[in-house]
Order: C-alpha cells, then sequence, then structure tokens
C-alpha cells in the first residue's frame, strides 16, 4: 500500500490541476468562440487592441469595422475581445 501512495498523490495533484486551471480555461474558449461565431453586421465592439468600432462588414475570416470617422479597417474575427451592449 505504501508503494501506491505516491501514484495517488500523483493522480490526485492532476486532477485538481484539471479543475482549477485547465476546465475554466476551456469553458472561457468556448465562450470567445461562441461570441466570434455570432458577431453580426451592425455590432459595436472591441478588439484586442483596443479598438473601438461597429462591424460594416463580415466573412468567415474576416470583419471591416468602422470607426467613428468613417475610416473602415479590416480586422481577423479572432481579433475581437467583446461585443459591446447598448
Amino acid at each position: 500500500m505504501e508503494a501506491m501512495s505516491p501514484i495517488i498523490m500523483l493522480v490526485l495533484m492532476f486532477v485538481i490541476f484539471y479543475f482549477l486551471l485547465i476546465r475554466p480555461q476551456q469553458k472561457r474558449q468556448k465562450q470567445v468562440n461562441q461570441m466570434q461565431a455570432n458577431l453580426q453586421k451592425g455590432d459595436s465592439v472591441v478588439t484586442i487592441g483596443g479598438f473601438h468600432g461597429v462591424i460594416h462588414a463580415i466573412d468567415e475570416s474576416t470583419i471591416v469595422l468602422q470607426a467613428g470617422d468613417g475610416t473602415k479597417l479590416t480586422y481577423d474575427r479572432s481579433a475581437v475581445r467583446e461585443v459591446k451592449s447598448e
């Protein structure tokens, strides 16, 4: 039984590691992917670089954001950090 103790401790540490770090990260990534998949024209968004804009056009992998002065910039869909609710 004493030989099994280190193995049990190792398995227990992995289980704790999984529930405290891996699982929450997977849930966050799933939420981000869902948010990016549900983007629509007219949504007000913030990019990971801090740019605030409104989606002017969208396709499978890119979005065109329009700034307040009418400037249009193209970004990858994955660059969107959040959708601002108004």
